[in-house]
């Protein structure tokens, strides 16, 4: 018997546990939510979203060195109907006098490792 059978051979790879395989639920689905006002904090944006499910998260984006907000927030919602609901619902709606723009958000692109620009020959 050959010690390098294929049923003998493990898979080292690591994978995410099942339960929560990302940020937040399996089901949720996450908002892109621009055109803020630089003072719509994290509790202002859930209160406007609660009306239309359960919201398992706010965030909104500030600038690393300065804290100030850039303008934009990422809220994730319960389920993908909670979350097209919240969309329909609060899309160009006012908030902190500036109509807010609300809708799916986009996978953040990949980035390939490479050479980080370090092309020497």
């Amino acid at each position: 018997m050959s010690p390098f059978q294929p049923s003998l051979i493990l898979n080292k790879r690591k994978t995410k546990s099942r339960k929560n395989p990302g940020k937040g639920s399996p089901m949720a689905k996450t908002l892109y939510v621009g055109n803020l006002s630089y003072n719509t904090n994290e509790d202002s944006l859930r209160t406007l979203f609660t009306p239309y499910g359960t919201v398992e998260s706010v965030k909104v984006i500030t600038d690393r060195d300065s804290g100030a907000s850039k303008g934009f927030a990422f809220v994730e919602m319960s389920s993908d109907a909670e979350a097209q609901a919240a969309i329909s619902g609060t899309n160009g709606t006012d908030l902190d006098g500036r109509a807010i723009k609300v809708n799916e958000a986009m996978d953040k692109p990949r980035r390939d490792g490479g050479d980080r620009g370090n092309n020497r020959w």
